[in-house]
């Protein structure tokens, strides 16, 4: 009777303590959310530190950008193209519909996405490291707020490239469908633009970068998180790694679900 009560009870054993570890987990990631702002917009402000990551983020991670959703763009118009000559015989509206997807969507979550895996990686790699050789420790003992130092320069950076990469992303995603719309639909630059600005407005843009800011922001924040927690060995940096670029893509995919849902709102 007792082991049998034993066994009935393991699954709900396990729940809770799943549960009692996600609260935790949450807890704590709100308590870094909150000082990496406070120590974000409090001096002294780390500068240099701000321009270096901007640069590593920015610079280096434009041409990637570019160069991928500059493809995406160009399989959308043409899926487009083809499913709207298939079901209506006719893809005059091809232009605007492919310009409304890239600049209320698929600009600013491929950004995000692709620096999540190159970006967000490298600094749950790098703080993992540093947790591992006792870095960060050393830090603390130097009196010196690992979160002031680690997590608040690399926050900014990515909050500022994200909202210029959003721009140079859906900016490259459009001249990649016009550049297609001329060459295999037959539209001229002139006819796609008119075509486009009938669907499409300024405030989109504006919406866009506005989303690559707070997907950039998210990115430091859960890479950092999971570096701070990372066990030893080389093992332990991988898995820390992982865990935070799943993290990170999850939480893209529902901020821009809630953004989209909030600036629908305002049209």
């Amino acid at each position: 009777m007792t082991e049998t009560l034993r066994v009935l009870s393991q699954p709900f054993t396990w729940l809770g303590s799943a549960l009692i570890f996600g609260a935790r987990e949450t807890r704590d990631f709100i308590l870094l959310v909150v000082e990496t702002l406070i120590c974000s917009v409090t001096p002294p402000y780390r500068i240099r530190d701000i321009v270096r990551q901007f640069y590593f983020i920015g610079n280096q991670s434009a041409v990637i950008i570019a160069f991928c959703v500059c493809f995406a763009a160009m399989v959308t118009i043409i899926e487009a193209s083809f499913h709207m000559k298939l079901v209506i015989q006719n893809d005059t509206m091809v232009p605007g519909f492919a310009a409304l997807l890239i600049l209320r969507e698929l600009g600013s979550v491929v950004m995000a996405l692709l620096i999540t895996s190159r970006v967000g990686a490298g600094i749950a790699a790098e703080v993992g490291s540093m947790q591992v050789t006792e870095q960060i420790d050393a830090l603390r003992m130097l009196g010196i707020n690992p979160v002031r130092y680690i997590v608040a320069p690399r926050f900014v950076a990515c909050l500022l490239a994200g909202f210029v990469l959003s721009i140079i992303a859906n900016l490259v995603c459009l001249l990649g469908a016009m550049v297609v719309s001329t060459w295999k639909l037959g539209y001229t630059a002139g006819g796609f633009i008119a075509a486009m600005r009938t669907f499409v407005q300024f405030q989109d843009l504006i919406f866009a970068s506005i989303k690559g800011a707070v997907f950039g922001a998210v990115i430091p924040l859960f890479s950092c998180f999971h570096g701070f927690r990372c066990r030893a060995g080389a093992e332990g940096v991988g898995l820390a790694t992982t865990n935070s670029v799943v993290a990170t893509s999850i939480a893209i995919i529902i901020l821009d679900f809630m953004l989209t849902y909030l600036f629908s709102q305002l049209y």
